[in-house]
């Protein structure tokens, strides 16, 4: 295999664990394919910047070198507090910018790393592509660069050179891929193993918390929502749902497509499966009386909607993320 030059981009407030994250894997890969016979040096890593001094997320110090051609660069996310002006933020790192779109041009690739997707976007690498990054943020992507194709359930995405991942560990999905690329899949799954990664995985949808989304919609879906809430067993029943706000049905749909671009049946069944994976998680209920708690009749109805929704059955849903807790 030949050297793989990799550039790992460091800038004001990214997260150091995003910087040598990725390094620190093809390091544990070069091990294990050294284990399989293969002693050659695969992999050339540098942490690279524009500038002299960068300070990561917390204040951390990182020791730069300075941009240079490489075969992939790599750009981590940052810390998006609340309150967060993206726009003064992505203003404020122009000449990483550059050097995102200078990579490209070159004709290297690049990969983002979470929020590092927006940096890439900022740099014009995504018009036109398919693209993914934390599905807590994938709706601002989408809004802000609404060129973009934004994918949102997917874990990697790659188009036209360039990648990008879902949040935080998706690093390492990355670093598998390219693992798998230049050193075939053996030496990947020898370092999936060595370092406890779950190679298997490939959507975000299972681990999608809509409770820290903020919700969409004015007052009047607001409303629409706290009523179906409190009716999860209850049979969707649109006429009494519109009567109860003293519209007609027509109406209803208009009002609350309008406010959140879904509907209340749409609605319904997210909280419904926000529940169920609630108990799942947390009690030893059968699937059929979660299944009636949350308002499906028969598990097998129940079931179809939640592996729309997470990518899982609810039984294996629940062998991953079980937590603990009684019988509940």
């Amino acid at each position: 295999m030949d050297l793989v030059r990799v550039g790992v981009l460091a800038y004001p407030e990214c997260f150091a664990s995003e910087v040598f994250g990725v390094p620190d894997l093809l390091t544990m890969a070069g091990h294990v394919a050294s284990g399989y016979g293969d002693a050659r040096r695969s992999y050339e890593v540098h942490v690279v910047s524009p500038r002299r001094r960068v300070a990561a997320s917390g204040g951390a110090a990182l020791d730069v070198a300075a941009m240079r051609p490489v075969d992939v660069l790599v750009v981590p996310g940052f810390a998006w507090a609340p309150g967060l002006d993206i726009g003064a933020f992505l203003g404020g790192l122009a000449p990483e910018i550059a050097g995102i779109r200078a990579q490209a041009e070159s004709g290297g690739a690049v990969a983002a790393i979470c929020v590092g997707a927006f940096l890439v976007a900022e740099a014009g690498l995504l018009a036109g592509r398919g693209a993914t990054t934390s599905w807590l943020f994938a709706d601002r992507l989408a809004r802000r660069y609404p060129d973009v194709r934004v994918r949102a359930d997917e874990l990697v995405v790659t188009d036209g050179g360039v990648t990008t991942t879902g949040a935080f560990s998706a690093m390492y999905d990355f670093a598998l891929g390219l693992v798998g690329t230049y050193a075939g899949p053996r030496v990947a799954r020898g370092t999936a193993r060595v370092a406890l990664l779950d190679d298997a995985r490939s959507r975000q949808t299972p681990y999608v918390d809509t409770a820290l989304l903020p919700p969409a919609g004015g007052d009047f879906a607001h409303e629409v929502r706290r009523w179906l809430d409190r009716r999860l067993a209850d049979r969707y029943d649109l006429p009494a749902l519109a009567a109860a706000f003293h519209v007609s049905t027509r109406t209803m749909l208009r009002r609350f497509g309008a406010e959140t671009g879904g509907t209340p049946l749409t609605y319904l069944h997210t909280a419904r499966v926000r529940r169920a994976r609630q108990l799942l998680e947390t009690t030893d209920r059968t699937v059929a009386a979660i299944a009636a708690e949350v308002g499906y009749r028969t598990p097998g109805s129940f079931g179809q909607v939640f592996a729309r929704h997470t990518g899982r059955g609810p039984g294996e849903y629940r062998a991953r993320f079980r937590r603990g807790g009684g019988p509940g």
